[in-house]
């Protein structure tokens, strides 16, 4: 995928998935690491080295996520890329980084790579980690990104295949995930392994948020790249990926399942819509063991009262509450558990993935189990997806086999 080439994104999955033995058509997300125990941050020891970093992507969350790199004594930010030239000296002004080491436009994370980085850490747009990742593990660094790492089925496979690559390079390749790290939602998940819902019956779950910009494409789609990518399904993979994706995920670590079809419907109803973005959605899931999950989705200003980022996980016996915020507990049954409340998960995960990031590069433990967690998740999201926008039943290996890569016209950008 660059401009101004026949050298497409496509082009660029497939060829990079045959050169690490990946077959999309019949690769699956792995059962085994869906079923491995709840993560565990080990105490971190005395900083022997700092790790020098680059970061790609320096919007909100980016520049946010550069900050707490910056607290952490184990890094030095030797790199800084964005898109935009006035973004990048901006935040390189904050963080005190030479303008030798500020880089920008489509190509700028090869620049970064170039500049000997030994850890990539992807913050930017989602349609492009896949490229991205794969140029930083081939140039022999780690990789840290934000959900979600992919907007289709191709290229999740092809993450999944840059894991077990990184793996076998002894690297890192990490994906911000913050509800796993925290240690009340990881009781909730043990006590469910030991049987205390007594067998699934239902979940619900549910995600609201505010609404986002959504601007008109210029001539280009440059404008878009200041947050009004979110409204566009090829760059940032539609409401399911962008923000419901940290309870879908949630509850695929928890129960150690994926769906396997689902059905949905889904509606665009804010004034003067510009992108394809989904406004409000539910879907009905069916998971590996016949446990019916029901889903619902929406982001819009509309005063709604916010059942935001929650599951109830209701088995026979007893049901289980995970949430991105507020109380979680498990209520009834053998493993009851009254819970407890995690204010700031969406920091403090951050900071522990950060922290675990460092510890595993350090340390060489790269089996980069949130990697291929992600895999599970992130089918479950882009099948959930598919099913509301074509208002359908469909099963997972329909959309696996379908293999839909979703493209984006990049003429005119700054390479």
């Amino acid at each position: 995928m660059t401009t101004g080439t026949s050298i497409t994104r496509r082009t660029f999955i497939e060829q990079t998935a045959k050169a690490t033995g990946v077959v999309p058509l019949l690769a699956a997300a792995s059962t085994a690491h869906s079923q491995e125990a709840i993560p565990k941050i080990k105490p971190t020891a005395a900083i022997e080295r700092k790790l020098r970093i680059g970061i790609v992507g320096l919007g909100n969350r980016g520049s946010w996520i550069a900050n707490l790199f910056k607290e952490h004594p184990g890094y030095e930010i030797a790199a800084l890329v964005d898109y935009f030239e006035e973004t990048v000296n901006a935040v390189g002004d904050k963080l005190n980084v030479p303008s030798t080491k500020r880089f920008s436009g489509l190509a700028g994370y090869k620049r970064a790579l170039d500049s000997g980085v030994e850890a990539l850490i992807l913050e930017g747009i989602p349609y492009f980690y896949p490229e991205q990742a794969a140029a930083a593990i081939d140039a022999g660094c780690h990789v840290y990104m934000a959900k979600p790492f992919a907007v289709d089925v191709p290229a999740v496979f092809r993450m999944q295949a840059l894991a077990k690559k990184a793996t076998e390079k002894k690297l890192c390749f990490r994906v911000d995930y913050q509800l796993p790290m925290d240690p009340a939602n990881q009781e909730v998940k043990k006590r469910i392994a030991e049987g205390g819902l007594g067998g699934l019956a239902h979940i619900y779950s549910g995600g609201t948020c505010g609404m986002l910009p959504d601007q008109k494409p210029g001539p280009t789609i440059e404008n878009l790249f200041k947050r009004s990518w979110y409204s566009h399904i090829a760059l940032g993979g539609d409401l399911f990926l962008l923000y419901d994706i940290h309870i879908i995920h949630g509850i695929t670590w928890a129960t150690g399942q994926r769906a396997v079809a689902a059905t949905g419907y889904r509606r665009i109803v804010r004034p003067d819509p510009h992108g394809d973005r989904t406004d409000c959605g539910g879907v009905v899931f069916q998971m590996t063991d016949g446990t019916c999950w029901t889903h619902t989705t929406q982001m819009l200003n509309n005063n709604a009262v916010m059942y935001n980022l929650q599951a109830d996980l209701m088995g026979r016996e007893a049901t289980a509450h995970l949430a991105y915020n507020g109380k979680v507990y498990i209520r009834g049954g053998s493993k009851h558990y009254s819970g407890a409340v995690s204010p700031g998960i969406y920091a403090d995960g951050a900071k522990a993935n950060i922290a675990e990031f460092h510890r595993c590069a350090t340390e060489s433990e790269f089996d980069n189990l949130s990697a291929h967690l992600s895999v599970d998740s992130h089918l479950t999201a882009i099948l959930g997806r598919e099913a509301m926008l074509r208002k359908t039943w469909l099963t997972m290996d329909e959309v696996i086999k379908e293999n839909k890569t979703r493209e984006v016209n990049l003429r005119g950008l700054k390479v």
